[in-house]
């Protein structure tokens, strides 16, 4: 009896886990409306997982099979390799089927949504309790990802550096300009990494000009202006140049020092590329600005075989290439 008594409550738990993990969506095999997010199907289960782990669970009202808009949604904001890291590591994603009955029409009933509906979002707490405005009629991923920050702000949630970085690269997408200024210095390498660390720098790239060796920096003047960019670089012995037709990308050079680190083996945002061979040229951490999966990946590339070189690939085929392995 006492052996019972101490298997009962592993049992119980097992059985718990188990069920939890059933509930799931498989992400490499569902509905493209869902997009690449691996979504709980049950609405106690996802009060009970946000209790448990202090997180806000991120409801998504979608047709499933849906509209060309709902398709739009799971293709363009819900397969973006960042904001379904966001989506799964900060919240509990529970879908809920707007066209389907049973448990799907009770959650609808008890938030008031409309059936056979585009996609809609609503952010609770573990009481089923709105955090934030529900997400209607705005299908971008800023829209999405501004409900999402405020979400975790309120809820007292800090909020990651990846996830950061991703509000930066979808705040240029949708409303800023950006700009490009060149700038000549003794070393390129050297002055990426010192360019690419300020604030408001999107992205470097090593090239040759005039016979010299350049930096293109691309950047966002509301967050840095070219006086302030400017006055860094000549504070750090680097020139203002004007691009002529002489400007030639060095590839090779890029990124020097993420191409000297295992960082190249993982697939990453041009933003993330940046930063991330800053903080190394600097010998700073540079871990932070990866999201969980690429924490994971970057991990298993220490005791593993290196594989192919992806940092310089395209972001979103390269991290689903890698995913499917």
């Amino acid at each position: 009896m006492k052996i019972l008594n101490n298997i009962l409550p592993f049992l119980f738990c097992f059985s718990v886990l188990t069920a939890f993990a059933q509930e799931r969506t498989n992400a490499k095999n569902q509905d493209e409306e869902l997009g690449k997010v691996s979504w709980y199907r049950d609405f106690d289960t996802a009060i009970a997982l946000s209790e448990k782990n202090n997180k806000p669970i991120l409801i998504l009202f979608q047709e499933v099979p849906g509209c060309a808009t709902c398709r739009n949604y799971g293709h363009n904001v819900l397969s973006s390799p960042l904001m379904t890291e966001a989506i799964q590591n900060e919240f509990i994603p529970l879908a809920i089927f707007n066209n389907k009955g049973g448990n799907d029409r009770k959650i609808l009933q008890k938030y008031k949504e409309p059936s056979w509906n585009n996609p809609v979002v609503r952010i609770v707490n573990s009481k089923g309790d709105n955090l934030v405005a529900r997400v209607a009629s705005d299908y971008s991923a800023k829209g999405l990802y501004d409900a999402m920050v405020k979400s975790l702000q309120i809820s007292g949630q800090e909020i990651p550096e990846y996830m950061k970085l991703l509000g930066k690269e979808l705040s240029v997408n949708n409303t800023s300009e950006v700009k490009e200024n060149y700038y000549s210095m003794y070393c390129f390498w050297t002055g990426e990494k010192q360019l690419g660390n300020n604030e408001g720098v999107l992205n470097t790239e090593a090239g040759f000009m005039k016979g010299r060796e350049v930096v293109k920096v691309t950047y966002v003047p509301e967050i840095i202006s070219d006086e302030t960019l400017t006055s860094f670089a000549k504070q750090n012995r680097m020139t203002p140049i004007t691009k002529d037709d002489s400007y030639r990308h060095s590839d090779k050079d890029e990124d020097y020092y993420l191409q000297h680190s295992d960082y190249k083996y993982l697939p990453l945002s041009k933003i993330q590329r940046t930063k991330i061979n800053s903080a190394l040229g600097n010998r700073e951490s540079a871990e932070k600005y990866l999201s969980p999966m690429q924490c994971k990946w970057l991990s298993e590339l220490k005791k593993s075989k290196k594989s192919s070189v992806l940092f310089n690939q395209n972001f979103k085929t390269s991290w689903e290439e890698l995913a499917s392995k």
